[in-house]
């Protein structure tokens, strides 16, 4: 039920599964929507034309979900199929490799209830390899801190430098949905997630919850992941373009979403330049490919110079890191090709700092 456009604390939960060709997945998936301990929820499975046994998986379970089967479209389109299907207050888009905590539902569900204004609730996935033994990882890392509150302002600056949890680790309020739903299909086959991570907090506050909430499955075969069998990080410089491409592309529409709502002060797509974590990978993939790199009118000094006043300019960092990401811009540009490819699974890939993780957590930290 809800009052008005906001969740009410009896609300329904539904839990709509993803899945493309993850047949040996997402029986797990299910099992794990269908044992909340949260008595009202209900499970959506969406199948993307996969042509694996992914369809006589999920017909095991015709009596306790709903299921949509549909030609293959990616992500984007999956979540918008599952969306039509959609009787809750709280949503939760779950990857058919990913399991659920088995309290989850029960979680979200109190934190919207004690919170009706929320637009979203995120929270930690433990890291689990092919067969879900946990790797002893989380993501994100547990020395990043997850935003929360209201984000508005944090959006409007530097949108790109938020850490989200992936699509798992999210669960939406379903008036926010509506408001930014249907996702541009031809936009996000893949990455479909971060078309919402950007837009839904500028329509309400985003709230952590403490520990983590399910488990993220690496297996060497996921749609979009940076890491290898051994959950290692690996830089692949495919992806990287394909990330400044969604990233350049959610920006516009987030800018369309910020105008609808009268909120001020977010640029124009073409000069937007407010993220480190933008601006860094396009400089990695304009050094280290730069035939392929998909904004063509980048240059490598401007970008350059552009980091280092976008990092100098961050008052929310501390003076060490506004010095480490200044550093990493400088020295990336001059580094030789295999040291620039180091230095950038360094900056992109929190999980492969290693042994350097705790200088940047100390540098985190302010004086």
């Amino acid at each position: 039920m809800t009052v008005g456009d906001r969740a009410t604390p009896d609300g329904l939960v539904s839990i709509v599964i993803n899945n493309y060709n993850y047949g040996r997945f997402v029986w797990k998936a299910i099992e794990s929507a269908l044992a909340q301990t949260y008595d009202r929820v209900e499970v959506i499975v969406v199948d993307d034309g996969s042509t694996d046994d992914s369809r006589d998986v999920i017909e095991r379970y015709s009596d306790q979900v709903v299921t949509v089967l549909k030609q293959n479209g990616g992500q984007g389109s999956a979540f918008n199929a599952g969306f039509e299907h959609v009787s809750g207050d709280i949503v939760i888009f779950l990857d058919a490799d990913d399991v659920l905590d088995e309290s989850i539902a029960a979680r979200v569900t109190a934190a919207f209830a004690q919170h009706p204004e929320l637009a979203k609730v995120h929270y930690r996935l433990d890291v689990i390899d092919r067969l879900g033994r946990c790797t002893g990882d989380v993501i994100p890392p547990a020395g990043i801190v997850l935003p929360s509150g209201d984000l508005r302002e944090l959006v409007r600056h530097h949108p790109d430098d938020l850490p989200y949890p992936p699509s798992t680790g999210n669960a939406f309020a379903a008036w926010a949905l509506t408001r930014v739903l249907p996702i541009p299909e031809g936009d996000y086959r893949l990455q479909a997630d971060n078309y919402l991570f950007n837009l839904v907090p500028l329509l309400g506050p985003v709230e952590m919850l403490d520990g983590t909430g399910g488990r993220y499955r690496i297996h060497g075969e996921n749609a979009w992941s940076v890491f290898d069998l051994n959950a290692r990080p690996t830089l692949r410089l495919d992806r990287v373009r394909a990330t400044i491409g969604t990233t350049h592309t959610t920006h516009a529409h987030m800018k369309q979403l910020a105008d609808s709502l009268g909120l001020e002060g977010f640029p124009d797509p073409a000069y937007d330049d407010r993220s480190l974590v933008f601006l860094s990978h396009r400089l990695v993939s304009l050094k280290l490919d730069r035939a392929l790199h998909p904004l063509p009118t980048d240059r490598l000094a401007r970008l350059v110079i552009r980091g280092v006043t976008a990092a100098a300019r961050r008052s929310s960092l501390s003076i060490g890191m506004r010095i480490l990401y200044i550093g990493w811009f400088l020295a990336f540009s001059l580094a030789p090709r295999g040291f620039a490819r180091w230095l950038a699974e360094q900056m992109l890939y929190p999980e492969h700092r290693g042994r350097f993780a705790w200088l940047v957590e100390r540098l985190r930290k302010p004086p």
